[in-house]
């Protein structure tokens, strides 16, 4: 019986391309052969969920075969009592503890809003991903910066539920979360706002315990990819796929070094 390792994308903060760098987990995962399951905690905007059907459509519609893995939507709730909030995260933990059985890999993608699943989904990582764009706004979600000296003054409300999270699988007897924060979006050019960005990264994450990693660029790619259900690793990848372009190409060579950033053998 498979007992899947769980990667939990997750950050407070919208906006920040959490589901684009799930979607390219999952396929990424998938075409090394594992057996991977997705999770869409924010069932209500359901970027994920939405992102897979695009993918199921567009093989139907152009008679291709493209992987997909085994999906769950799952709803927020608002909860009348406690009861009902118990409830919920008994099958929220059912239902990640089959998945993990019957799949190699788990992967979560989770709302931009803190909630109790929000937080229980936390729990279950055993690699934790939150990508950022690259500026002090986001920032905030991870420490409070003293505005003059660009010194790190307290750990943001983000940053304590990653702490909760870890205490509770401590108090599980569970490995403890390798937490990585990834720079998301970044521009094409080296600015002096980049550097100043990576510098608090690195100073906070040996401050709270997790590794900053370079991450996706912006580019229009990704939104005409999402539309198709595709990812950087459809490209050329067969006769029936999108033909790898220029663009593609630097975008593909970033996707690259965050897997190997995250500790997985990319040949």
């Amino acid at each position: 019986m498979a007992s899947g390792k769980v990667i939990v994308i997750g950050n407070e903060k919208g906006g920040t391309g959490k589901s684009t760098v799930a979607m390219h987990l999952i396929v990424w995962y998938m075409q090394q052969g594992k057996m991977v399951a997705s999770v869409d905690v924010d069932g209500k905007q359901g970027t994920l969920t939405h992102y897979i059907q695009n993918r199921a459509n567009y093989a139907t519609m152009n008679h291709i075969n493209l992987t997909l893995p085994q999906h769950i939507a799952m709803d927020i709730h608002e909860y009348t009592s406690e009861q009902e909030k118990m409830d919920d995260e008994l099958a929220f933990q059912y239902t990640i503890q089959k998945l993990k059985n019957e799949n190699d890999v788990v992967i979560i993608d989770t709302p931009g809003a803190d909630s109790f699943l929000f937080r229980t989904a936390h729990s279950f990582a055993d690699i934790l991903i939150t990508p950022i764009n690259d500026s002090l706004i986001d920032i905030d979600v991870l420490a409070k910066i003293e505005p003059e000296t660009l010194t790190v003054k307290s750990p943001g409300q983000y940053a304590q539920i990653v702490w909760q999270a870890r205490q509770k699988r401590a108090s599980q007897h569970k490995s403890a979360i390798k937490w990585f924060v990834l720079r998301n979006r970044l521009p094409s050019s080296n600015t002096k706002n980049g550097r100043v960005i990576w510098k608090i990264l690195e100073a906070l994450g040996k401050r709270i315990n997790f590794t900053p990693i370079p991450g996706l660029g912006e580019r229009v790619i990704f939104r005409d990819l999402f539309l198709k259900g595709l990812t950087l690793l459809d490209f050329g990848t067969g006769k029936n796929h999108t033909q790898i372009t220029a663009a593609s190409i630097p975008a593909r060579q970033e996707l690259r070094n965050l897997l190997i950033s995250i500790g997985e053998k990319v040949v």
